[in-house]
Order: structure tokens, then sequence, then C-alpha cells
């Protein structure tokens, strides 16, 4: 059985990954704050991206961000004018759980 996949003809999904050790909760906050605003921003002037949300690995150091845009270009350029730092951009899929129901009919 397969996971169902969300598919959007314009808009893809792009993994941000950040090495970020000893940051804290204020300065991540901030760069939360400044994420969704730029998204805002961008999405005004005609470059739309979404910031989706985040997880925070405080053990490792990293955090994960997930953006919804045209390109990876746009999701580097966004980070950028943020002033927030990271260390790659990747084209991800989103894997959403199959649902009960589908599963009941398929046995």
């Amino acid at each position: 059985m397969r996971p169902r996949v969300r598919t959007d003809a314009a808009l893809r999904i792009y993994l941000v990954d950040r090495d970020v050790p000893g940051i804290t909760r204020d300065q991540l906050a901030a760069a939360h704050r400044a994420a969704t605003e730029t998204a805002r921003r961008f999405t005004a002037e005609g470059k739309p991206v979404r910031y989706l949300r985040s997880l925070f690995l405080p053990q490792e150091g990293r955090c994960l961000c997930l953006f919804e845009a045209l390109d990876a270009e746009c999701v580097r350029s966004l980070n950028d004018a943020a002033h927030i730092p990271f260390t790659s951009v990747t084209e991800a899929l989103e894997l959403y759980p199959p649902n009960p129901k589908t599963l009941e009919s398929t046995r």
C-alpha cells in the first residue's frame, strides 16, 4: 500500500536545513517571525511562497523548516532576505497517513 502524497501543479514543498548550535529560544522565535513576515512580503510582491512549519532539534542544534514555493531559488531568496542562515534547500514530498476508511475498502 502506498502512502497518500499531496501534489500541487504549481507549488512544491521544500525542506530548509539549518545548523544552529547554541541558538536561544528568543532567536528561534525571531527567525520564525522573520520567515513568516518575509513570506507574506514575497507573496504580496508576486513571488508566492509560504512558510509552513519548523522542527527544532535542540540536542543536535538543527532546525528543519518546510516552505511551499514555485522553486528552490525563491525559498533561498526568502531566507537570505530574512537573514536566516541555512545549509541546504531541498525539494521534498509531504506524505500523509492513509485514510482509515480507504484502507477498509481495499480489504
